[in-house]
């Protein structure tokens, strides 16, 4: 018992350590994006945390299953190069009650990942689809930040405000430039159309249309490096606004509850079922393939099989990423699905096993012929 708590501290010590530590990288990547967009006025900056918040279990669901694969080699890796390992070998500890001993830990994180994978990140995917609908039906007054251009609409609009109340309805200094179709008797050339004023005001009439009212103004028509232009000079200026339309995908596989999949029989449910399936079912096989694989010469370092091993846990997430494709477009049977990708690391697991204690039995007879034959 001692020394399985030993093994399992270390184990998920270096587990631990390796999933934070991908998590903060991913994160910081996609929260980069996701500011990105609130920069460009596309999000409100404070539905960031937020969207974070919903994103991590999705996150996570990949991410344990690596972090628990290279924490077993890092954390083995270095009592065999310490030669910890060597010492416990010694006292009757084979490579079998390694593995039983290193598969109870990962039995639990299989779980999470299975709690992970069949209801958190669903639930997240749908919180997050919800959130940038409604992102989608903001009006410019809703991300408009005082004091900096924004694009809108793709980029086919600019729009400035120097100032902005606090219930974001009025406006002072306001600059607006969007991309117009000027249509002359040749071809069809694109045009500019750019106001000014010295206040705006967003009116709501009672059918719920929006308008921007400008007052104090000029607007002008024209084509980049065309002399030919128009001048207007307006007290009130009225634009109408996009009418905010919310409009939530609720029947997205990956924001389907795992009881809905259950019950169909599109090939597209049931990929989405059999992924969520291998989540789990992965954490297991990689704690298979990574007990051998952690097994290093002192003398030949502790990184040694750690980039083999590596790229032998992509070959394996890559295949069952081009098998979730393929039952997509109908190309393997729903009956085959994702489980001999499953099948193949299985055996590749088995065979690292006892490959190990094969060589010594087989090593053992040779030495006990040339004994007797001596």
């Amino acid at each position: 018992m001692i020394v399985f708590r030993y093994l399992s501290r270390e184990v998920l010590l270096a587990f631990s350590a390796v999933s934070a530590v991908l998590l903060v990288i991913i994160m910081s990547g996609r929260f980069i994006k996701y500011l990105a967009q609130a920069a460009q006025g596309m999000l409100d900056p404070g539905v960031l945390l937020l969207i974070m918040g919903y994103r991590i279990p999705g996150f996570l669901q990949l991410i344990l299953p690596l972090g628990l694969f290279l924490g077993i080699l890092l954390a083995y890796g270095r009592l065999y190069l310490e030669s910890e390992m060597t010492v416990l070998t010694a006292t009757g500890m084979s490579e079998q009650r390694l593995l039983s001993y290193t598969l109870v830990p990962a039995f639990f994180i299989a779980l999470v990942c299975a709690w992970l994978s069949f209801v958190l990140t669903p639930q997240g995917v749908q919180n997050v689809a919800q959130i940038l609908n409604e992102q989608d039906a903001l009006t410019e007054f809703d991300t408009l930040v005082p004091g900096r251009f924004q694009a809108m609409r793709d980029g086919s609009r600019v729009t400035y405000a120097q100032e902005l109340s606090g219930g974001r309805d009025e406006l002072r200094s306001v600059f607006i430039s969007e991309k117009r179709d000027v249509r002359k008797p040749s071809d069809k050339e694109e045009g500019i159309t750019v106001l000014v004023a010295q206040s705006g005001r967003q009116e709501i009439q009672e059918d719920g249309s929006r308008y921007l009212v400008l007052h104090d103004g000029y607007r002008y028509d024209g084509t980049p490096g065309d002399a030919d232009y128009r001048v207007i000079h307006y007290d009130t200026y009225g634009v109408l606004l996009p009418k905010p339309e919310i409009e939530v995908k609720m029947g997205e596989r990956e924001t389907m509850r795992t009881a809905e999949l259950l019950g169909s029989d599109q090939p597209r449910m049931q990929s989405e079922l059999q992924w969520r399936l291998s989540i789990p079912l992965l954490v297991l096989i990689v704690t298979l393939i990574a007990v051998p694989l952690s097994r290093v010469n002192p003398r030949q370092g502790r990184f040694l099989k750690l980039l083999p091993a590596i790229l032998l846990y992509m070959a394996y997430l890559a295949l069952l990423v081009a098998a979730r494709s393929a039952l997509d477009k109908g190309r393997i049977p729903v009956a085959v699905g994702l489980w001999p990708v499953h099948g193949v690391f299985l055996l590749i697991g088995l065979l690292l096993v006892y490959w190990q204690p094969m060589r010594l039995k087989l090593a053992q007879r040779r030495a006990q012929k040339e004994s007797q034959n001596a």
